[in-house]
């Protein structure tokens, strides 16, 4: 369910149904709750919410289709989209079990990708420390690599990056694909002039793709300069926060509210990103580049953005190159001519004509 809308896939969903609204579009939305209750705030921007209970369990998990799949299957889905003959907007992979089903043969239906699963699934199996979830998130990755057939069967795929939409023209040329950025919350440039405070990491710190980030730069970057830098995200687990406490100068933001994580955004003089996953696209580099100062990062969290360096933007790949141009930077206010560079680089990610092209597809 898309609400609150506080990480990656529910920001790109939750917006998207906030311009089509803007757009005149009406929206019969369909989501599994699985412990969200229900939304006033989804039903304010949706003709009709229907709610449904995922199948979690071991049963889900013996199964042939991945179990982001299977715990979603629902008859009671099926009756209420066949209820109309509207165009049908699923939404990642794990929605897509009914794309090759004969009775939605006549419909318009557009797939929504968010990552490249199989390759997401099997990178957060390397970070993973938990054994059991590990083997979960390797079987998962084979069989969302196999399941991924199936969007074959669609009219238009909608891909968050430029390399993975190549990679759905190739592997499925009889589709429709295009190129269309995360929608995100942000509605026009607000990074500010002068000098920020400290050096900001933050991220869903839950999930391993983050945390193994955050320990990364901490080992190589982090703990080798003495600036002051604070590590900001959801639910940091305890070996994380072990590895923060051995260093004076670093200090962490556990679950901060959406106004406080907006606040340390602002005031950062730096935002230091790092993932070890190429896939999908990185809403933390969305709101860094519409609020913050400057940003150093490496080439994986730009992959296949069009995002290019400039002298407010730098794209790194090693600890030692990433301390350097902390060092460079760090003193330097952010000045007016970093923010004309901001302009061009944002360009592509404005909602208002994302939602034009999102609209041609829906009534083409």
């Amino acid at each position: 369910m898309p609400f609150p809308a506080n990480y990656g896939g529910v920001i790109d969903v939750y917006y998207k149904l906030v311009w089509l609204k803007k757009a005149g579009i009406k929206i019969y939305l369909h989501c599994f709750s699985y412990g969200r209750k229900p939304s006033p705030e989804l039903e304010a921007l949706c003709e009709k919410v229907y709610y449904y209970e995922r199948k979690t369990g071991l049963l889900a998990n013996l199964s042939l289709l991945p179990y982001t799949v299977k715990s979603r299957q629902s008859i009671e889905l099926e009756k209420n989209l066949l209820s109309n003959g509207f165009p049908i907007l699923f939404e990642v992979l794990h929605t897509c079990y009914l794309l090759n089903d004969k009775r939605f043969a006549n419909r318009k239906k557009i797939y929504r990708h968010s990552n490249i699963e199989h390759d997401y699934y099997l990178e957060l199996s390397k970070s993973e420390k938990n054994s059991l979830k590990k083997i979960y998130l390797k079987i998962e990755a084979k069989k969302l690599k196999r399941f991924e057939s199936i969007v074959g069967h669609t009219d238009y795929i909608l891909a968050v990056n430029q390399t993975d939409a190549d990679y759905f023209k190739v592997n499925y040329p009889k589709v429709k694909t295009l190129y269309l950025p995360s929608f995100h919350a942000n509605e026009k440039l607000t990074s500010e002039l002068g000098i920020g405070k400290f050096i900001l990491f933050h991220g869903n710190l839950s999930i391993s793709e983050n945390y193994e980030a955050a320990i990364w730069l901490i080992e190589n970057v982090f703990s080798k300069i003495k600036l002051p830098i604070v590590i900001a995200g959801l639910n940091p687990p305890d070996f994380l926060k072990d590895a923060i406490k051995n260093h004076q100068h670093i200090s962490l933001m556990d679950s901060p509210q959406e106004s406080e994580m907006n606040k340390l955004i602002h005031d950062a003089q730096m935002h230091v990103l790092y993932t070890a996953q190429p896939t999908g696209l990185k809403l933390k580099l969305l709101n860094v580049l519409f609020k913050g100062r400057f940003i150093v990062c490496n080439k994986n969290m730009t992959e296949g953005t069009g995002i290019k360096e400039n002298n407010g933007f730098m794209i790194v790949n090693s600890g030692t190159d990433f301390i350097q141009k902390i060092n460079s930077v760090y003193a330097l206010p952010f000045s007016e001519s970093h923010l004309e560079e901001r302009k061009k680089q944002i360009s592509n990610f404005d909602n208002a004509e994302n939602c034009k092209k999102l609209v041609e597809v829906i009534n083409s």
